[in-house]
């Protein structure tokens, strides 16, 4: 098992993290633990920029906003290298970790790219482009593109998941129940596991998220009542576990 801290501030929608302080494990192990780290840490940079240029995208007025694929990626890279001292482009292209980041990469651009006509609209003020929505066409992408190797998920306890697609699985439901919501479990703490699936050896590791004061706007009191996405309000507090972004390593 690997236990982990990380931390990072964003926006509606998106939760509080911390910097993972990784235990040790043996040497694959370690491999997969800092995999999985790098390709949250990648989404989670991705999913910042979005959240930046909230007010930018949702700004009636303006056209083009110039939030391009490649724009958002390299001011993603500018909070990836920030965040973990490491520039992406040190990591050996042929290795896994390298292979898949890059995939991941690719896929932000494209997911970016893909709704330049919902971020450019003018005349229309919120567009649904929100940093959540974001990571999960960016997962989607990247799920296509790294088929048969590994997946990233944004999920969440299941009476607070939203989009069907982000319901936990039997797996990822246990550890939230079990473990990530428990009161003796270190906030932020990750935890991760070898296990199966259909069949196949995998690496898996869910890393709690939180909410913070900015996510009560869609995700606080009152309870039930409708937020600005059209779905009722979790009557959530903050620093209360709000999503958990799962990430599975097939063998």
């Amino acid at each position: 098992m690997v236990r982990a801290h990380f931390k990072s501030v964003v926006f509606v929608a998106i939760l509080i993290g911390a910097t993972f302080l990784l235990r040790p494990l043996g040497a694959a192990s370690d491999d997969d633990a800092a995999i999985a780290t790098s390709l949250a840490d990648m989404l989670r940079a991705a999913r910042q920029v979005i959240s930046n240029n909230q007010v930018r995208i949702n700004d009636p007025n303006l056209g083009d906003k110039g939030l391009t694929g490649r724009v958002v990626l390299e001011q993603a890279l500018v909070i990836y290298k920030k965040n973990t001292g490491t520039d992406p482009a040190s990591i050996d292209p042929a290795s896994r970790h390298g292979r898949l980041l890059r995939a991941q990469m690719d896929a932000i651009v494209e997911a970016t790219d893909a709704n330049q006509a919902t971020i450019n609209a003018k005349g229309v003020g919120f567009k649904g482009f929100i940093p959540a929505v974001f990571a999960r066409l960016v997962n989607e992408a990247f799920e296509n593109r790294a088929k048969n190797e590994a997946q990233v998920k944004v999920t969440a306890p299941e009476q607070l998941v939203r989009n069907r697609k982000a319901r936990p699985d039997a797996w990822e439901t246990d550890v939230i129940r079990t473990k990530l919501v428990q009161p003796d479990w270190a906030r932020g703490e990750a935890y991760s596991a070898e296990t199966q699936i259909s069949g196949r050896q995998a690496f898996r590791m869910m890393m709690p998220e939180y909410y913070a004061a900015s996510c009560l706007t869609c995700h606080g009191s009152p309870k039930g009542e409708t937020d600005i996405t059209g779905y009722p309000k979790e009557g959530g507090k903050e620093g209360d576990l709000g999503a958990v972004i799962s990430v599975t390593l097939l063998k």
